[in-house]
Parts: C-alpha cells; structure tokens; sequence
C-alpha cells in the first residue's frame, strides 16, 4: 500500500537513512557531512512552520520526501519557493518523486505560491528530466558553483510558475521604492 502524508518529526531517522547517501556518496547535495538526527527534526519543525514537507510511504516504510522552503529570506520574494525531492535508492524510477511533487504543489497552490525553483547539481540527468517532465523550465546556470568530491559542479535553477502572479491586496498600498 502506498501513502502521501504529511511528515512527523518522528520520521527523522528514516528521511535521514534517504538523505545521507545523497551527502556522502554525490553531488546532489552540496552539504558535506550529514546533520545529525536531532538537526533534521529541527529542519522538519522549521518547515512546517509555513510550507509543506511531504513523506511517502510504501507499506509503511517511508521511502521519499518532498518539501517547500523560502527561496530567499526577503520580503518579496514571499511567493516564489524552492522545493526539494529525495528518493530512497532502492525506490528510483517509480514516480514516487513526480507524485510527491504533484501533491506539494497542490498544497502550494492553495498557500498561493506564484513560483517553484529546484536547483539542479550538473550533470543529473534523470533529475533534470523529472523537472521538465513536470514543467519546469531552466532558468539559470552558475559555472564551478560548488567543490565537492574533489572537483567542481555546476549548478542549475529550473522553474516552475504554478499560477498566474496577482497583486497581493495587503500591498496595494505599500509604496515599493
């Protein structure tokens, strides 16, 4: 039986057991050393304070995750967030992440988030493919951003605009410059 839930800061051992290999054995993330379990419950605490941080389960073993966070720490940048996928290695290529990223950004929409922007360590095929596959379109790329493993990566940014931007109505007034 699969499952779409929200996590619980219970699910930090398991979303770490996906996470750590992703640190220690690859690109993709651009942390060296793993957080420790009492930091990743910290993570989840912070998250959810505000945007959605999705887990899914397969026979009650949690073999993925997705969540929003702030793309930037400003004011305006309110409406645009980053999203993050990570998928247990065992469970690759079986549409767990398209179908953890639907459901956020269904969450998403209803929060009224204009923009979703995953960055992309270079080269990552298959991530890359889910990216567009699901909309995005490549928005940037920085040369020699990250040095890891003993060499240097790109990294690039594809977005994804779930809704038509509006003028927020707490703002009509605010003078901008």
């Amino acid at each position: 039986m699969k499952a779409i839930r929200t996590v619980k800061k219970s699910d930090a051992k398991d979303l770490l057991e996906i996470y750590t290999p992703y640190v220690t054995d690859s690109p993709i993330s651009f942390e060296i050393e793993p957080p420790s379990a009492e930091e990743f419950q910290q993570r989840i605490s912070t998250t959810l304070e505000v945007f959605p941080w999705l887990v899914y389960e397969v026979e009650n073993q949690v073999v993925g995750y997705a969540y929003a966070a702030p793309f930037k720490n400003r004011p305006a940048y309110n409406w645009s967030v980053e999203s993050t996928v990570y998928i247990h290695k065992n469970f690759h290529r079986k549409g767990i992440g398209k179908e953890l990223y639907q459901e956020l950004f269904r969450s998403l929409r209803d929060q009224g988030v204009v923009n979703v922007i995953a960055g992309i360590t270079i080269p990552n095929e298959t991530s890359i493919k889910m990216h567009e596959h699901l909309g995005f379109v490549n928005a940037a790329r920085f040369k020699d951003a990250g040095f890891k493993l003993g060499r240097w990566w790109d990294v690039g940014y594809w977005q994804l605009q779930l809704q038509k931007p509006q003028t927020p109505m707490n703002l009509l007034k605010t003078k901008v410059f």
